[in-house]
């Protein structure tokens, strides 16, 4: 761990220029306590992504960012590698109609369970839900998304088999998560409080903003969590089907924010803790830390470091813009770095963004943090399926 100043602390032992400029930016604010970058930390929209942020009475909305509740799930089944049939490649149709990907992209109708979960959370949005924004909760619960979202059919170092995915809050936490940055950036000025950076724009405890997006936020994070669940347990049912006679079992499960906020105590003292791609890692806290598309996912548990606010990384953190990305790679180089995987192949174009040397070393990153969390199991995939 290094010290960058007094409010800032930095696991990332590769930390572009601009991510730490960045996160000193953050670590000056008044409301701001401590800093703390993790291994996979770059850069972000007003605070920096692999980011946990200690706040005095008051949350930055920019900070959370605008996919509330991003996280991941797994589950891991007493089933061995040498039980999977030879060809995994009709499975990845299986989950293409289990959890749709895609920008924007929902069940062509609503499920049963997205009725049951907005009849139980409704009342926890503050902001007044129209048709349209119903709709959108209602057909996209249970739906993957696109960008880095993925799911992943995984194998561990013992040869168990273990499902993995990575989701957020989909369209109804973009579009409140980006309401209330805007209304955040309103009150900035309404009060004629200077930032160095717009994005870093906060709500405090004492303003009316901060319970209605208090409220917003919550209902979003739920909404994220019973996202990831739902896809769980639809795309285990179509690996039981896809597995026909074979009977085996669920050993354990797993389901983990990595961009949100909630009011913890540390050093004696109440905080609101940021975490924008981090996960929680106090004492026992399970986590998931994927790498890549191609490379390894982690299986953790957490340690309690204090000084990281009891949390590690998210995943492996870019190194390259999407944009960046298609200029520097081939399709080529992705299928080179996918060989061995049932993967999308056919969408290969539209998935280079995602290359895996777009990120970090996961490794290096699991190295960075071994202060952080203990690894339990190491993961590769064997099936990959993303949203184009």
């Amino acid at each position: 761990m290094e010290r960058i100043n007094d409010k800032l602390l930095n696991w990332a032992s590769s930390l572009d220029v601009n991510a730490s400029l960045q996160a000193a930016r953050t670590s000056r604010m008044p409301v701001v306590e401590r800093v703390a970058l993790m291994p996979d930390a770059h850069v972000g929209m007003g605070a920096t992504v692999g980011s946990v942020i200690g706040t005095n009475g008051a949350i930055l909305p920019a900070a959370v960012g605008v996919d509330i509740g991003c996280g991941m799930a797994a589950v891991e089944f007493d089933l061995s590698e040498d039980e999977l049939p030879g060809n995994l490649a009709p499975f990845l149709g299986m989950v293409e109609h289990a959890i749709p990907a895609g920008v924007g992209n929902g069940h062509t109708s609503a499920k049963p369970e997205a009725y049951s979960w907005y009849a139980a959370h409704k009342g926890m949005f503050t902001s007044k839900l129209d048709s349209k924004l119903e709709s959108k909760v209602l057909d996209q619960f249970g739906s993957l998304g696109s960008g880095n979202h993925f799911f992943e059919l995984c194998v561990d170092e013992r040869g168990k088999v273990w499902i993995v995915l990575h989701s957020g809050s989909r369209g109804i936490g973009n579009i409140l998560g980006s309401r209330h940055v805007k209304e955040a950036k309103k009150l900035m000025k309404t009060k004629a409080i200077g930032l160095e950076d717009p994005d870093l724009a906060y709500f405090t405890e004492q303003d009316p903003e901060f319970q209605l997006y208090i409220g917003d936020m919550l209902a979003c994070q739920d909404y994220a969590a019973g996202n990831r669940a739902l896809m769980l347990k639809r795309s285990v049912a179509a690996f039981r089907k896809f597995m026909g006679d074979k009977k085996f079992q669920t050993v354990q499960e797993i389901n983990c924010h990595h961009n949100f906020t909630q009011k913890e105590v540390h050093d004696g003292h109440e905080l609101w803790i940021t975490r924008k791609g981090a996960i929680k890692a106090d004492v026992g806290d399970k986590g998931i830390i994927p790498g890549s598309m191609g490379t390894r996912t982690y299986i953790v548990s957490g340690l309690g470091n204090p000084d990281s606010y009891n949390s590690c990384s998210h995943g492996a953190g870019r190194v390259h813009s999407r944009s960046a990305a298609k200029k520097l790679f081939t399709v080529d180089d992705l299928r080179e770095q996918m060989d061995g995987k049932v993967w999308l192949e056919h969408k290969a174009e539209s998935l280079l963004d995602e290359i895996p040397s777009c990120y970090k070393d996961i490794d290096q990153v699991m190295e960075d943090q071994k202060d952080l969390v203990a690894t339990d199991h190491v993961l590769h995939q064997v099936l990959n399926f993303k949203g184009a």
